[in-house]
Formats: structure tokens, sequence, C-alpha cells
């Protein structure tokens, strides 16, 4: 029995307990969660914490990418090459190169040569002995790349050297539209220096290797082998002396050069077979016009990319070239107003000199009016 009423004494105080509760409760005044302040610290901590149980670090081989759009960081790199802002620095190949790959296999077995230099030439079938020739001066250290203005690729299979080259074939186009659109300097960054020379040169008396210890002797940013003196030359700068190995100088005709240090007694290659270093090249590739196509007025200018430039311009002797004067790239004109082909590319030819004088001397107007009134 006293068992029995121990029981009933329990169910009924904790009845009216739960009774005097619910009345105590309900006559106090409502508090809501959403009103109690904690300190932002707290707020921003435990949203982390949160944060982090919810989502696990990504395991080992997986890209913070597999765990949805909310596993990828925002990144902004201001130092990133442009439009590659968002990138993480690590996967930004900024340069490439002309090397040619496999489809197969693995890439770091791709290559069994890196060639240090490139050579390109701008050609037509017409003179395909004579660029097997020049080609064969050149050893494995360089990369030839040809720009083909007619179209004809294939007819240059039976050179062996022919199918480790590069083929770019374009018609109708002039070698400086190639270099402005296929050399640009991101793109040839891998070699130390670019070849750029037309088609009609003789070779017999220069050999690559031989050529680049000379210019790597003499300091020249840009340079080009002596041409013979004997055939059609322009400029006395160019002409081949045969009593030293290089020159960066010249006497020439009275009222030519204006200061001995300028174009065209120094500081001065022709167009026809300039040679760049890297360095030089990514400044003369911004100056070549994407409408000029035909480089004339370049060989003025191209002081203005090293400095200084008479130290660091200059001419091969001792590796000397011979200018065979094929105007090969009048035949890719149209007859206009009763003239033959090749007056008409001429006569641009000389236009565009004009012309791009012109902009230069705006250019230079401009660059000094504005940082006059800086």
């Amino acid at each position: 029995m006293v068992t029995v009423h121990r029981s009933a004494r329990l169910i009924f105080t904790t009845t009216l307990g739960a009774v005097f509760g619910f009345f105590i409760g309900v006559s106090l005044p409502a508090v809501s969660l959403t009103k109690i302040r904690f300190p932002s610290s707290i707020i921003t901590s435990l949203d982390v914490a949160f944060t982090e149980l919810r989502r696990p670090n990504p395991p080992p081989n997986r890209s913070l990418e597999d765990e949805g759009s909310e596993g990828v960081p925002k990144i902004y790199v201001p130092t990133n090459p442009r439009g590659a802002e968002t990138l993480p620095p690590g996967i930004i190949v900024p340069q490439s190169d002309l090397y040619l790959r496999r489809l197969w296999g693995e890439p770091s077995a791709d290559l069994k040569t890196t060639p240090k230099y490139l050579v390109s030439f701008t050609v037509g079938i017409n003179q395909k002995k004579n660029i097997d020739a020049a080609v064969k001066k050149f050893s494995e250290n360089f990369a030839i790349l040809l720009f083909h203005y007619d179209g004809r690729t294939s007819e240059w299979d039976e050179f062996e050297w022919s199918k480790r080259a590069i083929h770019v074939s374009v018609k109708r186009q002039a070698k400086w539209w190639y270099a402005k659109r296929f050399l640009h300097p991101d793109i040839v960054a891998a070699y130390e220096y670019i070849f750029i020379w037309d088609e009609d040169l003789g070779v017999e008396h220069f050999d690559g290797e031989k050529y680049i210890q000379l210019v790597k002797k003499y300091g020249l940013e840009i340079s080009q082998p002596g041409l013979e003196p004997n055939n059609g030359l322009t400029w006395e700068m160019t002409k081949r002396r045969g009593d030293r190995e290089a020159h960066k100088d010249t006497e020439e005709k009275p009222g030519w050069c204006s200061d001995p240090h300028l174009p065209p007694c120094a500081a001065f290659v022709e167009i026809m077979a300039p040679v760049f270093s890297r360095e030089a090249w990514r400044c003369a590739w911004h100056l070549i016009q994407n409408d000029l196509v035909h480089g004339w007025g370049l060989d003025f200018a191209l002081r203005r990319c090293v400095e200084p430039a008479h130290e660091k311009i200059g001419v091969v002797d001792s590796q000397w070239i011979v200018h065979q004067v094929i105007p090969s790239l009048g035949s890719q004109g149209d007859p206009e107003d009763g003239k033959a082909p090749w007056e008409g590319v001429r006569t641009r030819c000389k236009n565009e000199w004009a012309e791009f004088q012109a902009r230069l001397l705006g250019a230079d107007q401009a660059y000094l009016s504005q940082r006059g009134r800086g």
C-alpha cells in the first residue's frame, strides 16, 4: 500500500508542475530568437565553422572544381597577363613555340631536339632550289619556317628537311604581313634569334652557326650578313668589308647622315635579311603596321628598339650573302591602269614608305605634346 500511495503522489506532483509551468509560460512575453544579438565576430566564426562542416576538404588529387560551383575560390590576380586575371598563376602559360609535337605518347618525350634559333623565308616554288641551298647552311639548332605566297606547299616534300619544317600558306602576301601575324613575340619566345629573310639570297659564303657566334661576340641585337659589293647595293652600311668580321658604322654620300650615329651611317640594316635577338624582336614586332605589308621604312626605325643603337645594330662581314634581286613578288600583283603587275607592287612599296614615315612622325609629335602637357 505504501508503494501505491507513493506512485500516486509522484504522478499528481508531476501533473501539477506541468500545469503550473504552462500557466507561467503563457503569462510571460514571447521571446524571438531572431532578436537575440551576438557579436559579429562570433557570427562569422560560427558561419565559417558550419560551412567547413558542410563542405569537407577535397581529397588528394581532386580539383576544387570537383566540389561544385561553391568549391571554386574567387581569384583575381592583377599581375597576370591581361585577360587571365581570374586564373591561378601556376596554370598560366603565357608563351608558346613552334616545336612540332606528336599526337601520341608522353608529352615530355615529344622533342628529341629543341632548336634555339628560328629562320623564316617567304617563298614561291620558283625559288625552291635557292631555298634548299639556304636551308642547308643552318644546323639542327635552327628551326625552319616557310611562308608560301603562292600556295604551293606539297612540292617541297622532295627535300628531307621540308618534312621537319613549318609551312604556312597564304596566297599573295608579303614577308612582313606574315611576320606580323605568325611571329608574335610570345609565339617565338623560345628562340634566341629570329631570321626574317627573303628568298633571293645567295649563301655560298654563309654559315648559320658561325654567324650566331659573331653576333654574340659583337653584341648585335639587330644585324644582317654583309652584302656582296658588286650586286646592286643601295646603302654603304650594308656593303661587306673584306678586312674585318663585323662593322657598325660607315661613311655615306655628303648630306645623307645628319648624325654619324644615325641611319644610314649607323644603327641601320636593310629589311631583306635582318636577324633579331629575342628582345629586339619583341619591340620590332610592335613597330610593324598591320596594313603596310612591304615593310619599307622599317629599316630606318629599328634603331628605336635597342639602346645604344649604334652599338647594337651592325653588319657581319665575314659571313656574307649575295642579293640576287629577283622581283618575285611583282608577279603576285594585278595589272591596273595599263601598268604591269610589278609596277603596281613597286608603287605601293613607295607609298607605304611615305605613309610609315608620316605615322611615325605623327606618333612622335603626339607623344612629345602629351609629355609637355604633363
